[in-house]
């Protein structure tokens, strides 16, 4: 029986460690992760897709840019600001990134082409179905 308590004892001090170990994870991963995923993530998302938009579900000039795309029968990456976390963080790496935070902000090809207005422009000059067909 004894043998069994100092087993349960030794157990308990192990699980007693890895609990604090686990701990000073918990509290010190999140400083260093959360500082840079909103930046990761947005580098990630336009480069890492053909059309990317970063967007906010009920917004009418993101809805626009949206169905530009769905005429050109091109399907972006669409990144919904308003249903995440950090969207709000993601709104700020786009502003240091390209001197705005509102949406939608298009990116074609890793090129950052604007706002809605922007790429309807793009669409009429041509420029836009240039530069989808260049991928």
């Amino acid at each position: 029986m004894a043998m069994n308590g100092s087993g349960y004892a030794l157990r308990r001090s192990a699980l007693l460690s890895f609990a604090s170990a686990m701990m000073m994870l918990i509290v010190i991963a999140p400083t260093s992760t959360l500082a840079s995923t909103p930046s990761a993530f947005v580098q990630n998302a336009i480069y890492s897709n053909k059309i990317t938009i970063f967007s906010k579900s009920y917004c009418p000039y993101c809805a626009r840019a949206k169905h530009i795309f769905s005429e050109l029968h091109e399907q972006p990456y669409v990144v919904e600001l308003d249903l995440r976390d950090d969207g709000f963080q993601i709104q700020e790496v786009l502003l240091d990134l390209v001197g705005r935070r509102t949406v939608p902000q298009i990116f074609v090809n890793g090129k950052h082409i604007g706002g809605s207005d922007d790429l309807r422009a793009a669409v009429q000059s041509g420029k836009m179905q240039s530069l989808l067909s260049s991928s």
